[in-house]
């Protein structure tokens, strides 16, 4: 992960243990005492030093605010907890929504797109039919024009029958 990664990633355990205290307007044994209550669990480095994430000093701000109010740090702990479900099911609830919308669109589509289809396909009827007609009709033309044209050969025939008969 490079550093601007890092930066990013609110899971990311960046600040110490030190740090965090004065971030939060806290003592590092208010710290300790989340970790060893099994509360909040610090990244350790290889040297055993504790590390915090955004996500982290978030949660130790509200169990602070819990506390502050006069709950237990169990009710707290519970509490916090239960936050955290609601707001993961809230975060579910809108993906499912935005999944259900996002079919809606795909489905308006896929309907708007079989209306353009059926309409394309209602003209393709359209200029079929009409072409059928327009042959129909060039086809009656040729006959008549045909008929026209044995007739003229006939007549040709009998007059140079006739002319032929005269010399």
């Amino acid at each position: 992960m490079t550093g601007l990664e890092q930066l990013d990633d609110e899971d990311y355990p960046s600040v110490s243990m030190g740090q965090a205290a004065e971030l939060l307007d806290v003592q590092p044994a208010f710290l300790r005492s989340l970790d060893t209550a099994g509360v909040l669990h610090p990244h350790r480095t290889a040297g055993g030093h504790r590390r915090y994430s955004r996500r982290q000093l978030t949660e130790v701000v509200r169990l602070r605010a819990l506390l502050d109010a006069g709950h237990s740090l169990g009710s707290a702990r519970t509490i916090a907890d239960l936050e955290k479900r609601v707001e993961a099911e809230d975060d579910a609830r809108r993906r499912a929504d935005d999944a259900r919308d996002e079919a809606r669109r795909d489905r308006d589509q896929a309907e708007a797109a079989r209306r353009r289809a059926d309409e394309e396909h209602r003209q393709a009827v359209r200029d079929r039919d009409e072409a059928r007609a327009d042959l129909e009709d060039r086809e009656d033309q040729l006959r008549v024009t045909r008929r026209r044209l044995d007739e003229a050969r006939d007549e040709i025939s009998t007059l140079t029958a006739q002319l032929d008969r005269r010399t």
